[in-house]
């Protein structure tokens, strides 16, 4: 059997493969998704950096300068990829006891990965909300690039199967789990603002939503930006997603937040939400079969993990009931109002820049590594010739003229 021939069928028939090639960065080795038609840095969201399998391969083979293949999830497909880091021992090829457990749970094509020190394995279904980085276990969907060997596990299936029950399973035990007790999602906005309420865990250590604390949106709002941890509120509040894994992640953050000021108000944390930079058509998608969109995933599991909630002080209780149904039904007219504001081709022209910026961004990046490369070249030249002055006592100029 040839490198790649055990990789499944599934995947070779889709356009969604790159080379990549190993780089430094930072002081540590990183890899690089290559376009295997130009040999320039590839982008995970620009399809026209992508070829097909039989392309990607070839160009592993031929070019030494190519470290392998890999594979690009989108959300026009159904595939998760699993990447089980640091858990296999590369003399022996045995598992550590959690991979063993994840590959077995799962079932579907396994491989290992190019370091021959992890497992890659890939699964037909959904990955659920929540995080999908924990330890050594990380979980992609869609805007990332898989590295794959064709080095099948002995033993699993050399199909890729359906398992999104196993898929969540996993994803609660390795992923979501920890990072309920360990990641900056499940610690509370820093309540210490002037002059406003406190904090109050009693009767909501049970993750239940509630009817809230009566606060208005405006109020909830303005108590937030005002806490000391109102930078990090601000920019999730403003859409930014930087210092979080995925979009899913901030999404989590800021609903966290939002748990907490509103007293896990579902319904005005949902509101609010909709009015952040974060917001997304994902939303309001179905994820579950019972109903549930994304949205109500995402403010179910914040309630559950936000043990403590802002209660006013009497005069912002007070000054909070005093809106009236006519301020609150203005207030979702304008609301309305923005949502039409944007309209479809607006939408679109913000894809097509991002995708624009995207693809510069991985362009300016090749470039400088072509640059750092001249540069190293050169400055070995320059040593040569220095090397060659220094012993027969004539410059290169002199050299060269006789």
């Amino acid at each position: 059997m040839t490198r790649y021939d055990a990789v499944p069928d599934v995947l070779c028939a889709r356009d969604q493969w790159v080379c990549w090639r190993s780089a430094e960065r930072d002081g540590t080795q990183t890899k690089l998704p290559v376009d295997p038609r130009t040999k320039r840095l590839a982008s995970v969201s620009d399809a026209a950096t992508w070829s097909d399998f039989e392309t990607a391969r070839t160009v592993a083979r031929d070019d030494g300068a190519i470290a392998g293949i890999g594979f690009v999830f989108t959300q026009g497909d159904s595939f998760v990829g699993v990447d089980l880091d640091a858990a296999r021992d590369p003399e022996t090829g045995r598992p550590d006891e959690d991979a063993k457990a994840i590959v077995g749970r799962l079932d579907s094509y396994t491989e290992v990965s190019p370091s021959g020190t992890g497992y890659h394995v890939i699964v037909d279904g959904t990955l659920p909300s929540g995080g999908n980085r924990a330890g050594t276990v990380e979980c992609y969907e869609h805007a990332r690039f898989f590295t794959v060997t064709g080095d099948h596990v002995e033993g699993t299936p050399e199909t890729i199967r359906e398992r999104q029950a196993e898929l969540a399973a996993v994803h609660r035990d390795y992923v979501t789990g920890p990072l309920q007790k360990q990641s900056d999602h499940a610690v509370l906005p820093d309540k210490s603002r002037s002059g406003g309420g406190t904090n109050d865990s009693t009767g909501s250590t049970d993750g239940a939503a509630s009817a809230g604390n009566g606060l208005t949106d405006d109020a909830v709002l303005e108590n937030a930006r005002s806490a000391k941890n109102a930078e990090k509120f601000t920019r999730l509040w403003r859409g930014t997603t930087t210092g979080y894994d995925s979009h899913s992640e901030a999404d989590m953050a800021l609903a966290c937040h939002l748990a907490f000021w509103t007293a896990k108000d579902t319904a005005q944390m949902d509101r609010l939400f909709r009015d952040s930079g974060l917001y997304r058509a994902k939303w309001d998608d179905p994820h579950y079969a019972d109903g549930r969109t994304y949205g109500d995933a995402t403010i179910e599991r914040a309630c559950r993990i936000t043990t403590d909630v802002y209660t006013p002080s009497r005069g912002e209780a007070s000054t909070a009931r005093d809106e009236t149904d006519t301020e609150r039904l203005a207030r979702d007219v304008a609301r309305l109002e923005r949502t039409i504001e944007t309209t479809t081709s607006e939408r679109d022209a913000i894809a097509d820049l991002t995708t624009q910026v995207a693809s510069l961004a991985t362009q300016l990046e090749y470039l400088n590594d072509e640059l750092a490369t001249e540069r190293r070249k050169r400055k070995r030249l320059e040593t040569k010739v220095a090397m060659l002055e220094r012993a027969d006592g004539r410059s290169w100029w002199q050299r060269f003229r006789g």
